[in-house]
């Protein structure tokens, strides 16, 4: 993670090379770093794989009949 102080924000900004777009920003080293590491979490979600979803059994008959 890459933290610098930006003057025209007066305040510090946090990136994270790892995770290319992922950043954050607070007036403090403190809130700048709380605020990263929300946005790291939201980054992780975002980028996880979708959960695959499984037909119900309700499903079942539907799905025969469109696949003969």
């Amino acid at each position: 993670m890459n933290l610098i102080f930006d003057p025209e924000y007066n305040g510090y900004v946090a990136d994270v090379p790892q995770l290319p777009g992922c950043m954050s920003q607070g007036k403090t080293v403190e809130g700048a770093l709380k605020n990263v590491r929300k946005a790291i979490v939201a980054c992780l979600k975002v980028r996880q794989p979708p959960t695959p979803t499984h037909p119900s059994s309700q499903d079942l008959p539907r799905l025969r009949s469109e696949l003969s």
